[in-house]
């Protein structure tokens, strides 16, 4: 790995770059990134076959330092403005239903109704303020299902615990989002940049994405390792929001392996 190690520093990665590139190592077309996130030198190929990943600190000059902050600092004072056409709930019938369907509680996860277009609003949170929202559709005709009305490119999150569980959307992170865990849902099955910058507080992270996704489960395990230490794969019996029991019973022995 060392030769890893020396064409990653070869790159010459200033503070927040990434790089994308063949992988040195299975030479796989475009599968290998290298990023310097505030002197963390991570490396990862994306092929699930590939073992490459790694990471080191590097020396950041003071201007890197600075830059860094400033750009914390920009995240943390942006403001969002709700659209004056989401409105709290007062118990629509439509949201009522539709929350019952998946056994959601609407005052419980402070969910809030579009009433432009007819969609359940879940609020994402950062540092106790709303900084963005994600509605989905309740009508079968709207398109797209799920829409954004903020730039943040947070996850959605509910929970309070120490153990973070991946899931592709709101209510898969509501229903995990119970005791030491914390449903963070991607809104898909991507994971970018800021996805990772919110994981790498947790030290430990369960990937449980759809049943029908499982090789994207796998690459984006194998991905989040150069951010989180430990990261486990659920693999599922069905969508987790449909509380499979042995599914369930697997995510709540998962931290006791």
């Amino acid at each position: 790995m060392n030769n890893i190690y020396n064409i990653v520093s070869d790159l010459g990665l200033s503070n927040g770059e990434t790089k994308r590139m063949n992988c040195p190592n299975c030479k796989g077309y475009k599968t290998f990134t290298a990023t310097n996130n505030m002197g963390s030198l991570v490396w990862n190929c994306y092929k699930v076959s590939c073992r490459v990943s790694g990471g080191t600190r590097v020396h950041l000059s003071v201007e890197d330092i600075k830059a860094g902050f400033a750009g914390a600092e920009e995240f943390a004072m942006d403001t969002f403005e709700l659209p004056t056409y989401i409105i709290p709930h007062r118990d629509n019938v439509y949201m009522n239903r539709w929350c019952d369907t998946w056994g959601l509680d609407m005052n419980e996860l402070g969910l809030l109704y579009d009433v432009k277009e007819s969609r359940v609003v879940f609020p994402v949170m950062h540092q106790g303020k709303m900084v963005d929202a994600t509605g989905r559709s309740l009508s079968g005709y709207r398109l797209p299902k799920w829409k954004r009305y903020g730039k943040s490119g947070l996850p959605y999150t509910h929970g309070c615990g120490k153990v973070a569980v991946v899931v592709e959307d709101c209510v898969s992170a509501a229903v995990v989002g119970y005791g030491n865990f914390v449903g963070v849902a991607l809104l898909g099955t991507s994971l970018q940049e800021s996805h990772k910058r919110y994981l790498a507080q947790f030290s430990t992270a369960v990937v449980a994405l759809d049943p029908d996704a499982l090789p994207k489960t796998l690459a984006m395990a194998k991905e989040l390792r150069g951010h989180v230490n430990d990261v486990r794969v659920l693999r599922l019996k069905d969508d987790i929001k449909y509380r499979d029991p042995t599914d369930m019973e697997n995510l709540n022995g998962i931290i006791t392996d």
